[in-house]
């Protein structure tokens, strides 16, 4: 048998732009397990370079930083340390997110909005189980067996909202794309709002985001 969880000394990486948010989940993992050792990061450009230098075990990371989206560099958390296990804590919408999350190499997902008792289980189940995933991401999972489609948000827009959300993406304005399309500019914004609300989204930032994660233009 190995050693009681409060006697294990394990290394962690929080990963995250927000200090309070690093400085809160570092307080729940000390609680959790007194011996481990806690490495912090606002950057993401830097979470690769303490992963290989500080043989990090556990890296607790947000999907979004300034620099860039940590969906992009999972592959290469894990290339750093094949045995890392990467929980995302995020912001973002487990329903709309966590597949493709899941399938970049995450090992868990959960949500800042949880109460600090879900926190603590996930630290708990990273350690035993190396994985935290909550109902409603085990319920997606199982979905998506059945429906892949689930993977990519985008498969819920038409033809021609996903036509004008690639032409959002690519720095068209309303008025270009209802001279482009020639249909008028209140129906362009209307098909907007649709995209929006399907992908639940509040901004053009979070639209190319998605086009850019999951549609190849």
């Amino acid at each position: 048998m190995g050693l009681p969880i409060e006697d294990r000394e394990i290394t962690f990486l929080l990963a995250d732009d927000h200090s309070i948010v690093r400085q809160g989940m570092e307080i729940i993992i000390s609680d959790v397990v007194p011996n481990a050792t806690v490495y912090h990061t606002s950057s993401l450009q830097q979470v690769v370079e303490l992963i290989q230098s500080k043989g990090i075990e556990i890296a607790v990371i947000d999907a979004h930083f300034p620099d860039g989206n940590s969906l992009h560099i999972l592959q290469d958390m894990k290339a750093a340390n094949p045995d890392l296990k990467i929980l995302i804590f995020t912001g973002l919408e487990e329903e709309l997110h966590v597949l493709k999350f899941i399938k970049a190499g995450a090992n868990g997902y959960l949500s800042k909005m949880s109460e600090e008792e879900e926190v603590r289980q996930a630290v708990l189940n990273f350690i035993q189980n190396g994985e935290y995933f909550s109902p409603v991401s085990r319920n997606l999972m199982v979905q998506f067996i059945y429906n892949p489609e689930l993977m990519n948000p985008l498969s819920s827009l038409t033809k021609r909202e996903l036509q004008i959300a690639e032409m959002y993406a690519g720095g068209y304005g309303n008025l270009e794309i209802s001279n482009h399309l020639d249909i008028k500019q209140n129906t362009v914004s209307t098909i907007k709002k649709n995209i929006f609300e399907k992908l639940k989204i509040e901004n053009l930032v979070e639209l190319i985001d998605l086009i850019k994660t999951h549609h190849k233009m």
